[in-house]
């Protein structure tokens, strides 16, 4: 038993520690310790050769010790609008990983695509004395993020209708990205482009209105044509209208509705793209694993996710002005709409 007690004391001393590093690099514990917090008043050579040392020597910081030192917990909140969702779950992910990299925890909560179920959520994160919090969704009320932003950081990765003071957002170019989809199926031909949405939500609207500028911008304003449907409701009569009146090409307000276009169109025996083009957004999962695989709008949400930490530790450490971040996606070409 003794021998076992020896072995794990042994263990614990042998736990690499700023001192080690201090000692191996030829500089003062407090310097190691402002490098490891990359504090500004440490030189680039400096900094670089403590944190080589550290890796070499296997350090990690104790998380604990840094959290009681901080008075800080390490813990993040997220909160977002779906679990559904392949692109929420995709952009928690990149947060999740962006905060593991500062040392940080994460703790989810699900919005199950209830505004008010959301706003509790995020209030029983509040409630845990957490250091921040990340809302991935538009659909909590600005004056409530207010209000919790006066007691944690936060910062939203999703479209406000406006700005909200005293909260940093990180955004993608929703119109922008409508008008690339726009660009991409005229230049295969299509000038009868069909937008189906069913959000009124500050993202899809901005999706549509890139759409309908687009559409005009293409010369193609006599074409513009959306179908607004409620969230699960049937393609059915509308979508068959408007592929008899010589619709051939459908953009579609996310990954997860293009999906149901293609589904109909399996359905009725339309051959994607010949018959019928599909361009989806998000560029999630499901657009890599449908059959035909999906054109797609892409989020940078790798980014997106990073930023939003980023931003986040910014306002821990003291920053009071806004950041409002956007940025710029990118077309993902694949079977269900080529090039042409």
């Amino acid at each position: 038993m003794s021998t076992s007690r020896e072995a794990a004391a042994t263990a614990r001393r042998k736990r690499p520690t700023i001192l080690d590093i201090a000692e191996r690099a030829g500089v003062s514990k407090s310097l190691v310790s402002l490098a490891l917090r990359n504090d500004l008043g440490v030189g680039v050579q400096t900094r670089e050769r403590i944190l080589q040392v550290a890796e070499e020597i296997g350090y990690r910081p104790h998380v604990l010790a840094r959290a009681l030192r901080e008075r800080r917990t390490m813990r993040l909140g997220v909160a977002l609008t779906s679990l559904e969702n392949p692109y929420h779950t995709e952009v928690f992910a990149a947060v999740e990983d962006a905060a593991d990299g500062a040392g940080l925890s994460v703790l989810l909560a699900h919005g199950k695509r209830a505004g008010g179920h959301l706003e509790e959520r995020i209030n029983a994160l509040l409630d845990l004395n957490l250091d921040g919090i990340v809302v991935i969704s538009s659909w909590a009320d600005p004056a409530m993020l207010q209000t919790v932003s006066r007691r944690a950081p936060v910062v939203m990765i999703g479209r406000s209708l406006e700005p909200v003071d005293g909260i940093d957002s990180v955004n993608n170019d929703d119109e922008a990205g409508a008008a690339l989809v726009v660009g991409h199926l005229a230049a295969r031909g299509h000038s009868k482009i069909l937008h189906l949405t069913s959000s009124l939500r500050p993202a899809g609207l901005a999706r549509r209105h890139g759409y309908e500028a687009a559409m005009r911008a293409h010369g193609l304003e006599a074409h513009i044509r959306v179908l607004a449907r409620t969230r699960g409701g049937a393609l059915q009569p509308d979508l068959d209208a408007a592929l008899a009146d010589g619709y051939d090409a459908v953009f579609a307000r996310n990954d997860v509705e293009a999906a149901d276009v293609l589904d109909h169109a399996w359905d009725h025996g339309l051959a994607v793209p010949t018959d019928l083009a599909v361009v989806g957004y998000d560029d999630s999962m499901l657009a890599r694993r449908a059959r035909p695989r999906l054109t797609s709008v892409h989020q940078p949400r790798q980014a997106m996710g990073a930023r939003a930490v980023e931003l986040l530790i910014e306002r821990i450490d003291g920053r009071l002005e806004d950041r409002h971040e956007v940025l710029s996606p990118h077309l993902v070409v694949r079977e269900s709409a080529p090039q042409a």
